[in-house]
């Protein structure tokens, strides 16, 4: 079982080996919001600390703050081992932190050996190049220490996304003067096949096996099972529970992470008050709606073998972890990727894949989870973004502008989804992140979509943008649009959706809805082994997922 360590603010101490990092009343505020809340915890030598929790949860904090990248909140200290059995302030030993992120920090047109030589010196030998024989043959035996035969001389872009792994770790562990040193890393097998996640464990297993620690963040219970030694829990910024990785009880392992208070019996408030406020009865996803999105075999570099369909009206989720294939498989339909295969039908007419100018004529819009790179263009007006995607209904016969008919135009959006400031002739970089993202949405909703894909749709906005993104959402499903909404917020999801499709390893392997649709279960099936056999038994009778 896990003990629960919500009311304790001690570190919890490692059951053996020497202790190599101590974080002790670890906090950090951003303005009124508080990221982490007086979390304490431990790691030792030959050990890997497993951390879990939603997103949210405080894990990207506490990574930060490791690295130095934000600096904690007063009373909070970090300690690391100096190498000789003492801890000292993690400024004096920064380097005895080693962190490996999701995209590896790779450059992928450069070979494993020049890889592992970016930031250090290649000797002394002046103005003379280095003796590139000798760094291959260096460079291959830093990665054959972790199991794994590269051809170092190669783009890392042709290698596996092991083995990419295996050359960051090998980048990492390159120079340590003794093995007390510490490897934080954070969900690093998030486009990974499932077979390659075994030739990682392996290279990590080595680098404990030298007396290192480990701190392993991910959101797969299995890998956590497979290679923890203990497991902390955050939820909300605090460390709320712990519990040795053998005596995991998967049941209440995901009641910690999720929290006490969240709802299995009913759904979130938020689709009834919604619906009520737009005046529409019945649920969205009624049978009375025809198809208006069908998908059929869709495949491609991250997705393979979906297929599913959505109705006029109808709101459905993407649910999945980093790395499911949940965050490409609008950028497919919308035609930004290009599919090695597949079909798209959108109504009686298929979409032509890979081509973004006719999904936009044929009715598709697209709401990006980066808005600042791909869906705005942030030094024009909010006015200008407003009228971009069509400029139809404001441009005259010979193709300027109509300036009163764009005013009008504006004006009318600019209420519709409450800007804030409502001064449509500022830069949209200087509004906030809600307010940029209503007129990101309007701009689409505009258009009259026959179907709105929108990719973590409220990432980085405030509760009161939140609310109201929601709302012209469900309004917009209330006049028929189809609505599919890939997002990461469990809550989200059971806020806004009528089903759930659950995507594992690039696939389509159940839903979720009705009374089965709860925050818990959408956490469960993401996080525990097996979802493809519990979304399965979830899966209503004549569910569309395949």
């Amino acid at each position: 079982m896990i003990e629960d360590h919500a009311a304790s603010t001690s570190p919890v101490r490692p059951a053996s080996g020497r202790t190599l990092l101590r974080v002790s009343h670890l906090s950090k505020s951003f303005t009124a919001t508080k990221a982490l809340n007086d979390v304490s915890l431990e790691v030792a030598a030959g050990e890997v600390l497993a951390i879990v929790g939603q997103n949210g949860s405080g894990k990207s904090t506490l990574v930060k703050l490791l690295a130095g990248i934000h600096q904690p909140d007063p009373g909070g200290v970090i300690e690391v081992s100096d190498g000789s059995g003492r801890l000292v302030p993690l400024g004096q030993e920064g380097h005895r932190l080693h962190f490996i992120h999701q995209d590896l920090g790779l450059l992928p047109m450069l070979s494993t050996t020049e890889n592992l030589d970016l930031g250090r010196p290649l000797g002394t030998r002046w103005i003379l190049p280095a003796r590139r024989g000798a760094e291959h043959a260096r460079a291959a035996e830093l990665t054959r220490h972790f199991g794994a035969a590269i051809d170092v001389r190669a783009p890392v872009a042709r290698l596996s996304s092991a083995e990419r792994a295996i050359v960051a770790i090998a980048r990492a562990l390159d120079g340590w003067r003794h093995p007390e040193n510490v490897l934080v890393l954070d969900e690093p097998t998030t486009a990974f096949h499932r077979d390659e996640v075994g030739r990682l464990f392996d290279a990590v297993r080595r680098v404990v096996a030298l007396g290192a620690g480990v701190i392993f963040i991910s959101h797969r219970l299995d890998e956590v099972r497979a290679l923890a030694d203990r497991v902390v829990v955050l939820r909300d910024g605090r460390h709320v529970a712990e519990a040795p990785a053998g005596h995991l009880d998967d049941a209440a392992l995901v009641r910690a992470i999720v929290g006490t208070d969240v709802r299995t019996d009913v759904r979130t408030d938020v689709r009834t008050a919604v619906r009520t406020a737009v005046r529409t009865t019945g649920p969205a996803g009624s049978a009375a709606g025809p198809v208006v999105l069908a998908v059929d075999g869709l495949g491609g570099e991250h997705v393979h073998d979906v297929t599913f369909s959505l109705r006029a009206g109808e709101v459905a989720g993407v649910s999945g972890v980093l790395g499911s294939g949940r965050e490409h498989l609008n950028s497919l339909i919308f035609g930004v990727d290009r599919p090695s295969r597949g079909r798209i039908t959108l109504g009686n007419d298929r979409i032509r894949t890979g081509d973004v100018t006719a999904a936009i004529e044929q009715g598709v819009a697209f709401v990006p989870a980066d808005r600042h790179r791909l869906g705005a263009v942030l030094p024009m007006s909010a006015r200008e973004n407003l009228t971009l995607p069509r400029l139809r209904g404001v441009r005259r016969r010979l193709g300027a502008i109509d300036r009163r008919d764009e005013a009008a135009v504006t004006r009318r959006w600019i209420g519709e989804v409450d800007l804030r400031p409502a001064l449509p002739d500022r830069p949209l970089a200087t509004f906030s992140g809600g307010n940029q993202q209503k007129i990101v949405l309007a701009k689409w909703l505009r258009t009259n979509p026959r179907l709105l894909l929108l990719d973590e749709p409220t990432q980085g906005v405030d509760v009161g943008a939140k609310a109201a993104i929601y709302q012209l959402v469900q309004r917009a499903a209330a006049q028929g649009t189809a609505v599919l909404v890939a997002s990461s917020d469990a809550k989200e999801l059971t806020s806004l959706c009528d089903r759930v499709l659950l995507m594992d390893q690039g696939r389509v392997v159940g839903e979720l809805s009705g009374e089965a649709l709860t925050e818990t279960a959408l956490i469960h099936a993401a996080l525990a082994t097996g979802v493809s056999g519990q979304a399965a038994d979830s899966t209503p009778e004549g569910g569309t997922a395949s």
